[in-house]
This record gives C-alpha cells, structure tokens and sequence, in this order.
C-alpha cells in the first residue's frame, strides 16, 4: 500500500469510530508517524513506521486524544509536551492568558500548573516576570519542567509541589489559575477523550466550585496591593465565581469571555 492508500485506510476507521475531520486526523497521524520525507517506500517501511501509523490510528479511534498520539499542542503562542498526566491544553483557556497580559505583573503564580502552559505563556510574553507553577501532581512538574526547559525559561520559573497555596510563598502580582470545576455528576456526560485526561484536573468530585471557594479566601493574603487574581470557569459558573470574589474583598470583579462567546474568565482586583 502506498501512502494516498494508508491514508484513505485510516480516514475509513477515523469515520467508522466518530472522529470528526477524520482525513485531517489521519494526515496529522501520518506525520507524526513519519517525521521525514522518505526517497521510497521500502525506505519508509523502515524501522516499523506503517505498523506506527496503525497503531496510532486505532488508539486515535479509540478516541484518545490526539495530543497524546502525537506528545505536542499548540496553545497560544508556543508547542507544549502533554501526555496522559496533564490536562491537554484547550483554545478557550487562552482567553485566561489574554486577560492576564492586560495587566502589568513581575510576579506570578499558576496553581495547577499542569503542562505549565499557561505560566509559560506569560512569562514568554513578559521577559522582565518571573513565576511559580504549583501541583499537586509530580508527574505533572516533570511535564511542565520539560515544557520550561524547551522555552528556555528555566531562570525565570520556580514550580513546587502543593496544595493550592499550601505550600506557596507570596506575595505576587497575579495569581492565576485553570482549576477542576466539572462536578462530579456531569464526568459521566463528557467526550470520551476525556476519560485519557487526569481525573483530578477535571472533576473536585463535589459541585464543581470547591476549588473555586479555597482559591478566591486565599487570594488576598497572596496578593500585593493592586494585584489581580484570575480563573478560568464553566459557561455556567460566572456568578457563583464572580460572588466569591466579592465576599473575598477583590474589585473590580468581571467576566470576560471566551472566541464563542461564552463565559470563560473570571478577575478581581486586590484594593490598593
């Protein structure tokens, strides 16, 4: 089988499985199979790369996530590392990262850091800043290590185990963060390529808000005067959100949206 063969083979068991854009899937599958241009196909043959290509087509119609067949996702400016131990990077989180860079900060913290990408995006974007990427996962700091290694920010990045802010020490200009926020009842309805992501970046196992309750108390001890805290909600959570930053005492509490105009952004001001 030649290569326009294996590509319309793995389109027909993209389809089959529901995968939408199943041509496009199967050429990034391709790819990511084979990294170079082979002369000939027995050159390609080489090593097992068609044996690759299915496998990877059958995980993908498996519907695990394309970002673990393939270890690399775009998000806002850079590529990041993911794989089953980091929640995969979405566009609707960039809008988090937008709303952060309207505001001036030097220091800032990413609790459930995850990949890093959201605290490596905005250290990239402002050269003076340096941040702390917070976990509770290990296995998820060595990705986000990984990721700071690659963007060559290492000087700048500090990433520690802990419990929201447990073991975190302030103050900072902006506190970022992309928490659990699926309630538990709601996991069972989600995409299947859901259930390759882990769970504990996903669910709190309660109402979705818990995360929510310890972050907004916390924030104003880990702020400066001025400084901004920022998450990133469900399309249905915004008042909620929205109420306890004002019970924490943050200004200037808004919702910003995401590019499908949806609720995607909750922020509040530190008084001065």
């Amino acid at each position: 089988m030649n290569e326009a063969a294996l590509l319309a083979e793995a389109r027909q068991v993209l389809q089959d499985a529901g995968i939408g854009d199943p041509l496009r899937e199967a050429r990034l599958l391709w790819r990511a199979s084979f990294p170079k241009r082979y002369e000939d196909y027995d050159d390609a043959m080489a090593g097992g790369r068609i044996a690759t290509f299915r496998d990877l087509v059958a995980r993908r119609a498996a519907r695990e996530p394309m970002s673990h067949l393939t270890g690399r996702r775009d998000f806002y400016e850079h590529q990041f590392e993911v794989n089953a131990n980091v929640l995969d990077p979405r566009p609707d989180t960039e809008s988090l990262v937008i709303a952060a860079l309207e505001q001036p900060f030097e220091r800032v913290l990413d609790m459930g850091t995850g990949s890093g990408c959201i605290l490596l995006s905005l250290l990239a974007a402002r050269p003076q800043a340096t941040g702390v990427g917070s976990d509770l996962a290990d296995e998820a700091l060595v990705v986000a290590a990984r990721n700071t290694a690659s963007l060559e920010l290492d000087h700048r990045t500090s990433l520690i185990v802990s419990d929201w802010y447990g073991d975190v020490e302030g103050p900072f200009d902006l506190i970022v963060s992309n928490p659990p926020y699926i309630a538990a009842d709601e996991m069972a309805g989600l995409s299947p390529e859901l259930s390759y992501e882990p769970r504990m970046a996903l669910t709190d196992e309660g109402d979705g808000l818990s995360c929510y309750r310890t972050i907004a108390a916390g924030a104003p001890e880990h702020l400066n005067a001025g400084g901004w805290l920022m998450v990133e909600i469900g399309p249905t959570q915004a008042e909620a959100v929205m109420a306890m930053f004002r019970a924490a005492g943050l200004l200037n509490v808004e919702i910003r949206q995401d590019l499908d105009a949806r609720d995607r952004v909750i922020l509040g001001q530190k008084p001065l």
